[in-house]
């Protein structure tokens, strides 16, 4: 390359910082590294000088914006020669490295100094040990983050939160960065998304309220706050874009009832920046770390209503009764059918009926019987109970509890009592199972069965052993249930003071009152059929 065309192409100086890198002092800040280099650049007469700097980038990541731009000029031709304080600035994976600096670099013809490592391209025997150097670099790298892991798992299962930032709603407390306080501009907004779902919105119709009155999105507010990926940016996209994910993110967060939930997930490898997200089961929750959004009885029966889809009828709305009420004949669930009316019908119907019997007679067949039941007589029938259930448990509340009380003790008399004698035959068998597990994985090691044989034989326990702990699970939360009388009579009177106008059912009373209501619809006669609530 001659002397002409050199000068007229750029001198890259590059420097890079980590967060990392910052606790080994000044030496390193970018503002040394700037000075350095360009006093190298002066002392070797290199001009036409161009600083590309990465500060805050890790150098296992060369996925960083100066880096990028400087290999575009690369291969564009602009580039004579890249300096750098050594070759870890580069990065500090060792084959990345070694294929920009072997490859690229010579590819396009480009120099390139490692002042630190007295490595030079134009001198080939000062690059006989740049990949030992390279290699180096990534066993600090891999050691740096050996040591991380291991702090986060020791600060994550200490109870402190392993988040760089505070979620949505809290920020850090400035006297102590493990504690969460609440920002209540942001708080706000998370109340009121839990408060529109006990009203009966889904996700995507509160992703679209929000929407339309301009409610900024999480991100949005954190680059406002000078906090997350886009702090340093002023225009920021689509700042008010919610979208039903989001909206769903936020109600299936533990973290609004006080507690602090780590282990979410994790990464592979340094090298490798994708998340492996853990199950629900898996997580580690501390509760009552910091002051709560919403209250415990409010998330949970977020999460209860996610659990059964509001779908929209032909009218366009959900009708908050949905996925409540089952058929006490068959047990399946009653189905809504409404309609405006029009001219050849001009009176609106609205109506449940048995969802056995609907599918029956679309495949003519006969399952269940015709029962059904207008929205109207149901609202009223459910309101009625409402009110005086409440009116006797609120003017005789200790009777009430006594009586509710005595009626679990039938119930336990009744049930526990085989429910109990099944539940340890199960736990006996799931024991068993496990013996003859590992008695026929000793019997396979010894070659006392063949492959085929023992595949057979596993597969079997393994299946009746998981059917068995399903149902273990299953009766002992029955059992738990009967427990849960007293703490549900103490709940309902709650609400029963809370709601004390009963002139209306609405959708919040449902959800908050909601349980499982099985209507009894008896046929009485041709023709006549009677209703019972």
């Amino acid at each position: 390359m001659s002397t002409r065309q050199t000068e007229e192409k750029i001198t890259a100086l590059y420097e890079r910082l980590s967060r990392d890198d910052e606790s080994t002092g000044d030496s390193n800040s970018i503002v040394n590294q700037k000075k350095y280099l360009e006093g190298y650049a002066a002392q070797h007469s290199f001009s036409n000088i161009v600083h590309y700097t990465d500060d805050g980038w890790s150098g296992g990541n060369f996925d960083r914006p100066a880096w990028k731009r400087l290999v575009a000029d690369i291969e564009a031709g602009k580039v004579a020669l890249v300096l750098t304080k050594d070759m870890s600035r580069i990065g500090r994976d060792y084959l990345q490295t070694g294929f920009y600096t072997e490859v690229l670099f010579r590819k396009f013809g480009v120099r390139f100094i490692a002042i630190g490592n007295s490595i030079d391209s134009d001198d080939p025997s000062s690059s006989e040990f740049a990949p030992f150097v390279n290699i180096m670099s990534e066993w600090y790298l891999r050691d740096l983050s050996r040591k991380q892991r291991t702090a986060i798992r020791v600060k994550g299962e200490s109870g402190k939160p392993t988040t760089n930032c505070a979620i949505y709603g809290y920020r850090k407390d400035p006297d102590n960065k493990y504690h969460w306080l609440i920002d209540e501009e942001a708080a706000a907004v998370v109340r009121r998304i839990f408060q529109l779902t006990i009203e009966g919105h889904g996700p995507y119709e509160i992703a679209t309220m929000l929407c339309e009155e301009k409610v900024e999105t999480p991100a949005t507010y954190f680059a406002r706050q000078g906090r997350g990926v886009w702090k340093s940016r002023e225009d920021i996209p689509r700042p008010y874009s919610w979208n039903g994910f989001a909206v769903g993110q936020i109600l299936s967060k533990p973290e609004y009832m006080g507690h602090a939930v780590n282990f979410r997930s994790h990464k592979e490898s340094y090298k490798d920046k994708r998340a492996v997200v853990h199950a629900p089961e898996d997580w580690l929750i501390f509760e009552n770390t910091h002051e709560a959004i919403v209250d415990k009885e409010t998330w949970e029966l977020a999460q209860k209503l996610r659990k059964t889809p509001r779908r929209h009828d032909t009218i366009g709305e959900a009708n908050p009764l949905t996925g409540l009420l089952y058929c006490a004949d068959c047990g399946a669930k009653l189905y809504n059918h409404r309609s405006r009316g029009n001219a050849a019908k001009p009176y609106p119907s609205d109506w449940f009926d048995c969802s056995t019997y609907t599918l029956a007679r679309q495949s003519h067949d006969s399952a269940c019987s015709n029962h059904h039941i207008s929205t109207k007589a149901l609202r009223t029938l459910i309101l009625e109970t409402i009110r005086s259930a409440s009116a006797y448990a609120i003017s005789n509340e200790a009777e009430f509890i006594q009586k509710v009380r005595a009626a679990s003790e039938v119930r336990q008399a009744q049930a526990a009592k085989d429910l109990k004698r099944k539940l340890n035959k199960d736990r006996r068998r799931c024991e068993e199972l496990d013996t003859i597990i590992k008695k026929l994985y000793e019997s396979y090691a010894v070659g006392r069965i063949g492959e085929e044989r023992f595949d057979t034989l596993l597969i079997g326990y393994e299946q009746e052993q998981t059917t068995l702990r399903q149902s273990v699970t299953e009766a002992e939360s029955a059992l738990d249930s009967f427990e849960q009388d007293t703490a549900n009579v103490e709940r309902f009177l709650a609400l029963a003071k809370k709601y004390t106008d009963f002139s209306e059912l609405t959708t919040p009373m449902i959800n908050d009152l909601k349980s499982r209501e099985d209507f009894n619809l008896q046929e009485e006669g041709y023709g006549k059929r009677r209703r019972y609530l």
